[in-house]
Protein backbone atom coordinates (compact mmCIF):
# COMPACT_ATOMS: atom_id res chain seq x y z
CA UNK A 1 0.00 0.00 0.00
CA UNK A 2 1.40 3.44 -0.98
CA UNK A 3 2.21 6.12 1.59
CA UNK A 4 -0.45 8.35 0.04
CA UNK A 5 -3.13 5.65 0.43
CA UNK A 6 -2.08 5.00 4.02
CA UNK A 7 -2.26 8.72 4.78
CA UNK A 8 -5.71 8.98 3.19
CA UNK A 9 -7.01 6.02 5.19
CA UNK A 10 -5.59 7.50 8.38
CA UNK A 11 -7.22 10.83 7.56
CA UNK A 12 -10.59 9.19 6.98
CA UNK A 13 -10.36 7.33 10.29
CA UNK A 14 -9.52 10.59 12.06
CA UNK A 15 -12.49 12.34 10.49
CA UNK A 16 -14.84 9.46 11.36
CA UNK A 17 -13.70 9.40 14.98
CA UNK A 18 -14.01 13.19 15.20
CA UNK A 19 -17.53 13.04 13.74
CA UNK A 20 -18.46 10.46 16.37
CA UNK A 21 -17.07 12.54 19.24
CA UNK A 22 -18.25 15.92 17.98
CA UNK A 23 -21.66 14.70 16.76
CA UNK A 24 -20.97 16.58 13.53
CA UNK A 25 -24.37 17.31 11.99
CA UNK A 26 -24.52 21.10 11.74
CA UNK A 27 -23.26 22.18 8.31
CA UNK A 28 -22.60 25.67 9.68
CA UNK A 29 -20.58 24.52 12.67
CA UNK A 30 -17.50 26.34 11.31
CA UNK A 31 -19.23 29.69 10.93
CA UNK A 32 -16.73 31.44 13.25
CA UNK A 33 -13.49 30.12 11.66
CA UNK A 34 -12.30 30.27 8.02
CA UNK A 35 -13.14 27.49 5.56
CA UNK A 36 -9.49 26.46 5.16
CA UNK A 37 -9.20 26.09 8.95
CA UNK A 38 -12.44 24.10 9.05
CA UNK A 39 -10.96 21.40 6.82
CA UNK A 40 -8.18 20.82 9.36
CA UNK A 41 -10.44 20.64 12.43
CA UNK A 42 -10.47 16.82 12.94
CA UNK A 43 -6.68 16.52 12.78
CA UNK A 44 -6.09 19.59 14.95
CA UNK A 45 -8.72 18.41 17.43
CA UNK A 46 -6.81 15.21 18.20
CA UNK A 47 -3.37 16.84 18.21
CA UNK A 48 -4.56 19.41 20.77
CA UNK A 49 -6.31 16.65 22.72
CA UNK A 50 -3.20 14.46 22.89
CA UNK A 51 -0.98 17.39 23.88
CA UNK A 52 -3.36 18.38 26.68
CA UNK A 53 -3.60 14.83 28.03
CA UNK A 54 0.20 14.47 28.14
CA UNK A 55 0.66 17.77 29.98
CA UNK A 56 -2.04 16.85 32.49
CA UNK A 57 -0.14 13.66 33.27
CA UNK A 58 3.02 15.70 33.62
CA UNK A 59 1.24 17.98 36.07
CA UNK A 60 0.44 14.94 38.23
CA UNK A 61 4.07 13.86 38.35
CA UNK A 62 5.28 17.27 39.56
CA UNK A 63 2.28 18.24 41.69
CA UNK A 64 3.38 20.98 44.14
CA UNK A 65 0.83 19.79 46.68
CA UNK A 66 2.28 16.27 46.82
CA UNK A 67 5.48 15.40 44.95
CA UNK A 68 7.36 18.71 45.20
CA UNK A 69 6.31 19.23 48.80
CA UNK A 70 7.62 15.76 49.70
CA UNK A 71 10.87 16.44 47.85
CA UNK A 72 11.55 19.70 49.70
CA UNK A 73 11.07 17.90 53.01
CA UNK A 74 13.20 14.96 51.87
CA UNK A 75 16.17 17.13 50.89
CA UNK A 76 15.94 19.14 54.13
CA UNK A 77 14.25 22.36 53.01
CA UNK A 78 10.73 22.16 54.50
CA UNK A 79 10.47 25.93 55.07
CA UNK A 80 10.24 26.44 51.29
CA UNK A 81 7.06 24.35 50.95
CA UNK A 82 4.86 27.41 51.51
CA UNK A 83 6.13 28.95 48.28
CA UNK A 84 5.22 26.07 45.97
CA UNK A 85 1.56 26.72 45.17
CA UNK A 86 1.79 30.56 44.90
CA UNK A 87 4.74 30.30 42.51
CA UNK A 88 3.16 27.47 40.52
CA UNK A 89 -0.13 29.33 40.00
CA UNK A 90 0.64 33.05 40.09
CA UNK A 91 4.06 32.73 38.47
CA UNK A 92 2.46 31.64 35.20
CA UNK A 93 -0.29 34.28 35.30
CA UNK A 94 1.22 37.60 36.37
CA UNK A 95 3.62 38.03 33.37
CA UNK A 96 0.98 37.17 30.79
CA UNK A 97 0.20 40.71 29.64
CA UNK A 98 3.82 41.14 28.55
CA UNK A 99 3.86 37.68 26.96
CA UNK A 100 0.61 38.42 25.12
CA UNK A 101 1.98 41.68 23.71
CA UNK A 102 4.73 39.61 22.11
CA UNK A 103 2.50 36.72 21.03
CA UNK A 104 -0.08 38.85 19.23
CA UNK A 105 2.58 40.22 16.85
CA UNK A 106 2.88 36.78 15.25
CA UNK A 107 0.30 35.47 12.75
CA UNK A 108 1.08 31.82 13.70
CA UNK A 109 1.22 31.16 17.45
CA UNK A 110 1.55 27.42 17.90
CA UNK A 111 5.31 27.81 18.28
CA UNK A 112 4.79 29.74 21.50
CA UNK A 113 2.96 26.75 22.98
CA UNK A 114 5.67 24.40 21.73
CA UNK A 115 8.33 26.71 23.19
CA UNK A 116 6.47 26.79 26.50
CA UNK A 117 6.16 23.00 26.59
CA UNK A 118 9.87 22.50 25.91
CA UNK A 119 10.67 25.18 28.50
CA UNK A 120 8.62 23.30 31.09
CA UNK A 121 10.47 20.10 30.24
CA UNK A 122 13.86 21.77 30.70
CA UNK A 123 12.72 23.27 34.01
CA UNK A 124 11.60 19.86 35.29
CA UNK A 125 14.96 18.35 34.32
CA UNK A 126 16.59 21.15 36.36
CA UNK A 127 14.39 20.18 39.33
CA UNK A 128 15.56 16.58 39.01
CA UNK A 129 19.19 17.70 38.86
CA UNK A 130 18.78 19.90 41.93
CA UNK A 131 17.46 17.13 44.16
CA UNK A 132 19.86 14.49 42.76
CA UNK A 133 23.12 16.42 43.04
CA UNK A 134 22.48 18.70 46.04
CA UNK A 135 20.99 18.61 49.52
CA UNK A 136 19.38 20.98 52.00
CA UNK A 137 18.46 24.52 51.04
CA UNK A 138 20.81 24.47 48.04
CA UNK A 139 18.70 21.68 46.53
CA UNK A 140 15.48 23.36 47.67
CA UNK A 141 16.53 26.73 46.27
CA UNK A 142 17.41 25.11 42.94
CA UNK A 143 14.00 23.44 42.83
CA UNK A 144 12.22 26.73 43.58
CA UNK A 145 14.26 28.55 40.92
CA UNK A 146 13.37 25.84 38.39
CA UNK A 147 9.70 26.16 39.39
CA UNK A 148 9.84 29.91 38.65
CA UNK A 149 11.17 29.12 35.16
CA UNK A 150 8.54 26.39 34.79
CA UNK A 151 5.73 28.82 35.64
CA UNK A 152 7.02 31.42 33.19
CA UNK A 153 7.14 28.81 30.40
CA UNK A 154 3.64 27.76 31.35
CA UNK A 155 2.51 31.35 30.81
CA UNK A 156 3.42 31.07 27.11
CA UNK A 157 1.27 27.94 26.84
CA UNK A 158 -1.68 29.53 28.64
CA UNK A 159 -1.73 32.69 26.50
CA UNK A 160 -1.32 30.91 23.18
CA UNK A 161 -3.57 27.89 23.80
CA UNK A 162 -6.85 29.77 24.03
CA UNK A 163 -6.03 31.75 20.90
CA UNK A 164 -4.96 28.67 18.91
CA UNK A 165 -8.00 26.72 20.06
CA UNK A 166 -10.20 29.67 19.04
CA UNK A 167 -8.59 29.73 15.57
CA UNK A 168 -8.52 25.97 14.96
CA UNK A 169 -11.63 24.60 16.74
CA UNK A 170 -15.13 26.03 16.08
CA UNK A 171 -17.58 27.16 18.73
CA UNK A 172 -19.77 24.37 20.16
CA UNK A 173 -16.77 21.98 19.88
CA UNK A 174 -14.28 23.68 22.23
CA UNK A 175 -15.96 22.66 25.46
CA UNK A 176 -16.04 18.97 24.59
CA UNK A 177 -12.37 19.12 23.56
CA UNK A 178 -11.38 20.47 26.98
CA UNK A 179 -13.75 18.10 28.74
CA UNK A 180 -12.49 15.04 26.88
CA UNK A 181 -8.87 15.98 27.60
CA UNK A 182 -9.64 16.33 31.29
CA UNK A 183 -11.58 13.04 31.35
CA UNK A 184 -8.80 11.06 29.65
CA UNK A 185 -6.15 12.79 31.73
CA UNK A 186 -8.10 12.13 34.94
CA UNK A 187 -8.60 8.46 34.09
CA UNK A 188 -4.93 8.03 33.21
CA UNK A 189 -4.04 9.80 36.46
CA UNK A 190 -6.06 7.27 38.48
CA UNK A 191 -4.22 4.38 36.81
CA UNK A 192 -0.82 6.03 37.11
CA UNK A 193 -1.37 6.91 40.77
CA UNK A 194 -2.26 3.32 41.57
CA UNK A 195 0.71 1.91 39.64
CA UNK A 196 3.31 4.31 41.03
CA UNK A 197 2.25 4.82 44.62
CA UNK A 198 0.23 1.76 45.67
CA UNK A 199 1.90 -0.12 48.54
CA UNK A 200 5.26 1.52 47.82
CA UNK A 201 5.92 2.73 51.36
CA UNK A 202 8.43 5.58 51.53
CA UNK A 203 10.05 6.04 48.08
CA UNK A 204 13.58 7.40 47.93
CA UNK A 205 14.87 10.47 46.12
CA UNK A 206 15.87 8.31 43.16
CA UNK A 207 12.25 7.27 42.58
CA UNK A 208 11.07 10.88 42.50
CA UNK A 209 13.96 11.88 40.24
CA UNK A 210 12.78 9.30 37.71
CA UNK A 211 9.23 10.67 38.03
CA UNK A 212 10.47 14.16 37.22
CA UNK A 213 12.41 12.93 34.19
CA UNK A 214 9.34 11.01 33.00
CA UNK A 215 7.27 14.19 33.32
CA UNK A 216 9.87 16.11 31.29
CA UNK A 217 9.57 13.49 28.55
CA UNK A 218 5.78 13.95 28.46
CA UNK A 219 6.16 17.70 27.89
CA UNK A 220 8.68 17.10 25.08
CA UNK A 221 6.30 14.72 23.30
CA UNK A 222 3.40 17.15 23.79
CA UNK A 223 5.46 19.95 22.23
CA UNK A 224 6.31 17.81 19.20
CA UNK A 225 2.65 16.88 18.66
CA UNK A 226 1.50 20.48 19.04
CA UNK A 227 4.06 21.65 16.46
CA UNK A 228 2.21 19.52 13.86
CA UNK A 229 -1.05 21.49 14.21
CA UNK A 230 -2.16 23.15 10.97
CA UNK A 231 -2.66 26.73 12.14
CA UNK A 232 -3.52 29.39 9.57
CA UNK A 233 -2.29 32.93 9.92
CA UNK A 234 -4.40 35.27 12.04
CA UNK A 235 -4.55 38.91 13.02
CA UNK A 236 -1.42 40.66 14.26
CA UNK A 237 -0.53 43.85 16.05
CA UNK A 238 2.94 45.23 15.64
CA UNK A 239 5.56 47.59 16.55
CA UNK A 240 5.03 49.02 20.02
CA UNK A 241 7.08 48.23 23.08
CA UNK A 242 5.82 44.98 24.63
CA UNK A 243 5.76 46.27 28.21
CA UNK A 244 3.98 49.48 27.18
CA UNK A 245 1.46 47.45 25.17
CA UNK A 246 0.94 45.19 28.18
CA UNK A 247 0.01 48.03 30.51
CA UNK A 248 -2.07 49.72 27.83
CA UNK A 249 -4.16 46.55 27.59
CA UNK A 250 -5.35 47.14 31.16
CA UNK A 251 -7.79 49.66 29.67
CA UNK A 252 -10.01 46.64 28.99
CA UNK A 253 -10.87 46.46 32.69
CA UNK A 254 -12.01 50.08 32.60
CA UNK A 255 -13.73 50.30 29.21
CA UNK A 256 -14.99 46.78 28.45
CA UNK A 257 -17.87 46.20 30.87
CA UNK A 258 -18.66 42.57 29.84
CA UNK A 259 -15.00 41.61 30.22
CA UNK A 260 -14.73 43.39 33.58
CA UNK A 261 -17.82 41.52 34.77
CA UNK A 262 -16.25 38.22 33.68
CA UNK A 263 -13.01 38.94 35.58
CA UNK A 264 -14.97 39.79 38.74
CA UNK A 265 -16.96 36.58 38.36
CA UNK A 266 -13.82 34.52 37.77
CA UNK A 267 -12.23 36.01 40.90
CA UNK A 268 -15.21 34.95 42.99
CA UNK A 269 -15.06 31.47 41.46
CA UNK A 270 -11.58 30.95 42.95
CA UNK A 271 -13.44 29.48 45.92
CA UNK A 272 -13.55 26.06 44.24
CA UNK A 273 -9.73 25.93 44.02
CA UNK A 274 -8.89 27.54 47.35
CA UNK A 275 -11.31 25.45 49.41
CA UNK A 276 -9.76 22.04 48.61
CA UNK A 277 -6.65 22.25 50.86
CA UNK A 278 -8.81 23.08 53.89
CA UNK A 279 -10.87 19.93 53.34
CA UNK A 280 -7.58 18.02 53.60
CA UNK A 281 -6.62 19.91 56.77
CA UNK A 282 -9.96 19.13 58.41
CA UNK A 283 -9.62 15.47 57.39
CA UNK A 284 -6.18 15.29 59.03
CA UNK A 285 -7.73 16.51 62.27
CA UNK A 286 -10.43 13.86 61.92
CA UNK A 287 -7.97 10.98 61.43
CA UNK A 288 -4.26 11.35 60.75
CA UNK A 289 -3.92 8.29 58.51
CA UNK A 290 -1.23 8.04 55.82
CA UNK A 291 -3.61 6.46 53.34
CA UNK A 292 -5.92 9.50 53.38
CA UNK A 293 -3.60 11.42 51.04
CA UNK A 294 -3.93 8.66 48.43
CA UNK A 295 -7.71 8.77 48.83
CA UNK A 296 -7.74 12.51 48.17
CA UNK A 297 -5.52 12.10 45.09
CA UNK A 298 -7.81 9.42 43.70
CA UNK A 299 -10.91 11.48 44.53
CA UNK A 300 -9.54 14.43 42.58
CA UNK A 301 -8.62 12.29 39.57
CA UNK A 302 -11.91 10.39 39.56
CA UNK A 303 -13.90 13.62 39.79
CA UNK A 304 -12.17 14.95 36.68
CA UNK A 305 -12.52 11.73 34.72
CA UNK A 306 -16.23 11.21 35.45
CA UNK A 307 -17.42 14.82 35.12
CA UNK A 308 -15.26 16.78 32.70
CA UNK A 309 -16.77 15.45 29.48
CA UNK A 310 -20.28 16.14 30.76
CA UNK A 311 -19.25 19.68 31.69
CA UNK A 312 -17.62 20.03 28.26
CA UNK A 313 -20.73 19.05 26.33
CA UNK A 314 -22.82 21.35 28.53
CA UNK A 315 -20.35 24.22 27.94
CA UNK A 316 -20.87 23.92 24.19
CA UNK A 317 -24.53 24.75 24.83
CA UNK A 318 -23.96 27.41 27.49
CA UNK A 319 -20.61 27.95 29.23
CA UNK A 320 -22.32 30.57 31.41
CA UNK A 321 -24.69 27.99 32.88
CA UNK A 322 -21.77 25.62 33.50
CA UNK A 323 -20.09 28.33 35.60
CA UNK A 324 -23.35 28.91 37.50
CA UNK A 325 -23.84 25.23 38.26
CA UNK A 326 -20.21 24.63 39.18
CA UNK A 327 -20.12 27.67 41.48
CA UNK A 328 -23.41 26.67 43.09
CA UNK A 329 -22.10 23.15 43.80
CA UNK A 330 -18.83 24.51 45.22
CA UNK A 331 -20.67 27.00 47.41
CA UNK A 332 -23.12 24.38 48.68
CA UNK A 333 -20.47 21.80 49.60
CA UNK A 334 -18.25 24.41 51.32
CA UNK A 335 -21.15 25.74 53.37
CA UNK A 336 -22.30 22.20 54.22
CA UNK A 337 -18.82 21.15 55.34
CA UNK A 338 -18.43 24.37 57.32
CA UNK A 339 -21.73 23.97 59.15
CA UNK A 340 -21.26 20.25 59.90
CA UNK A 341 -17.66 20.78 61.07
CA UNK A 342 -18.76 23.72 63.21
CA UNK A 343 -21.37 21.69 65.08
CA UNK A 344 -19.23 18.53 65.16
CA UNK A 345 -16.21 20.39 66.51
CA UNK A 346 -14.11 19.53 63.40
CA UNK A 347 -14.77 15.82 64.00
CA UNK A 348 -17.64 14.34 62.06
CA UNK A 349 -17.20 10.81 63.41
CA UNK A 350 -16.58 9.32 59.95
CA UNK A 351 -13.27 9.31 58.09
CA UNK A 352 -14.99 9.24 54.69
CA UNK A 353 -16.93 12.50 55.10
CA UNK A 354 -14.17 14.87 53.99
CA UNK A 355 -12.91 12.79 51.01
CA UNK A 356 -16.53 12.51 49.80
CA UNK A 357 -16.99 16.26 50.13
CA UNK A 358 -13.64 16.77 48.40
CA UNK A 359 -14.85 14.59 45.52
CA UNK A 360 -17.95 16.76 45.05
CA UNK A 361 -15.89 19.94 45.30
CA UNK A 362 -13.50 18.58 42.65
CA UNK A 363 -16.44 17.93 40.32
CA UNK A 364 -17.61 21.50 40.91
CA UNK A 365 -14.11 22.86 40.28
CA UNK A 366 -13.88 20.94 36.99
CA UNK A 367 -17.12 22.64 35.89
CA UNK A 368 -16.02 26.10 37.03
CA UNK A 369 -12.66 25.78 35.32
CA UNK A 370 -13.98 24.38 32.06
CA UNK A 371 -16.90 26.80 31.95
CA UNK A 372 -14.83 29.94 32.43
CA UNK A 373 -12.17 28.76 29.92
CA UNK A 374 -14.79 28.09 27.24
CA UNK A 375 -16.58 31.35 28.03
CA UNK A 376 -13.37 33.37 27.62
CA UNK A 377 -12.53 31.71 24.28
CA UNK A 378 -16.05 32.31 22.94
CA UNK A 379 -16.53 35.90 24.13
CA UNK A 380 -13.89 37.43 21.84
CA UNK A 381 -12.08 36.83 18.56
CA UNK A 382 -8.74 37.70 17.00
CA UNK A 383 -6.25 39.62 19.09
CA UNK A 384 -8.91 40.59 21.61
CA UNK A 385 -8.99 36.94 22.71
CA UNK A 386 -5.25 37.08 23.42
CA UNK A 387 -5.66 40.36 25.34
CA UNK A 388 -8.61 38.99 27.32
CA UNK A 389 -6.63 35.88 28.28
CA UNK A 390 -3.53 37.81 29.33
CA UNK A 391 -5.26 40.57 31.30
CA UNK A 392 -7.63 38.11 32.99
CA UNK A 393 -4.84 35.73 34.00
CA UNK A 394 -2.57 38.53 35.21
CA UNK A 395 -5.29 40.02 37.40
CA UNK A 396 -6.30 36.61 38.74
CA UNK A 397 -2.64 35.79 39.45
CA UNK A 398 -2.35 38.87 41.64
CA UNK A 399 -5.71 38.20 43.30
CA UNK A 400 -4.63 34.63 44.07
CA UNK A 401 -1.83 36.01 46.20
CA UNK A 402 -4.14 38.55 47.86
CA UNK A 403 -6.98 36.11 48.56
CA UNK A 404 -4.49 33.44 49.60
CA UNK A 405 -3.01 35.84 52.13
CA UNK A 406 -6.48 36.77 53.39
CA UNK A 407 -7.53 33.14 53.85
CA UNK A 408 -4.24 32.45 55.62
CA UNK A 409 -5.08 35.18 58.11
CA UNK A 410 -8.63 33.85 58.58
CA UNK A 411 -7.25 30.34 59.12
CA UNK A 412 -5.35 31.62 62.16
CA UNK A 413 -8.75 31.95 63.79
CA UNK A 414 -10.38 28.84 62.34
CA UNK A 415 -10.12 26.56 59.31
CA UNK A 416 -13.90 26.24 59.43
CA UNK A 417 -14.22 30.02 59.08
CA UNK A 418 -12.16 29.83 55.88
CA UNK A 419 -14.41 27.14 54.40
CA UNK A 420 -17.57 29.12 55.22
CA UNK A 421 -16.05 32.33 53.82
CA UNK A 422 -15.15 30.55 50.58
CA UNK A 423 -18.67 29.08 50.42
CA UNK A 424 -20.17 32.57 50.61
CA UNK A 425 -17.67 33.72 47.99
CA UNK A 426 -18.83 30.92 45.68
CA UNK A 427 -22.45 31.93 46.19
CA UNK A 428 -21.58 35.48 45.15
CA UNK A 429 -19.78 34.03 42.12
CA UNK A 430 -22.85 32.04 41.06
CA UNK A 431 -25.04 35.14 41.34
CA UNK A 432 -22.50 37.16 39.36
CA UNK A 433 -22.35 34.47 36.63
CA UNK A 434 -26.13 34.64 36.28
CA UNK A 435 -25.73 38.25 35.12
CA UNK A 436 -23.18 37.40 32.41
CA UNK A 437 -24.43 37.48 28.82
CA UNK A 438 -24.59 34.29 26.76
CA UNK A 439 -21.70 33.92 24.29
CA UNK A 440 -21.61 30.28 23.21
CA UNK A 441 -24.12 30.66 20.40
CA UNK A 442 -23.32 34.25 19.39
Amino acid sequence: MSAKATSARSGNATEQLYALIANEEDARVCKDIPEEACREVPRNFFLILASNVLTKLGDLLISPKTVLAWLLSAVGAPALVAWLVPIRESGSMVPQMVIAAWVRRKPVRKWFWTLGSVGQAISVVAMAGSIWFFEGYVAGGGLIAALVAFSLARGFCSVSMKDIQGKCIPKTRRGRLSGLATTIGGTATVVLTALLFWDRGDPGVGFYTVLLLLAAGLWIIAGILFANIQEHEGETDGGDNAIREAFNSLYLLRDDAPFRHFVITRALLLCSALGAPYFVVLAQKEADNDWLLGVFLLASSLASSVSASFWGWMADTSSRRVMIRGASMASAVCLLVGVIALFAGERTGTTWFYPAAFFILSIAHAGVRLGRKTYLIDMAGGNKRTDYTAVSNTVIGVLLLVIGGFTALVSLASDIAVVVTLGLMGLAGALSAMRLREVTND
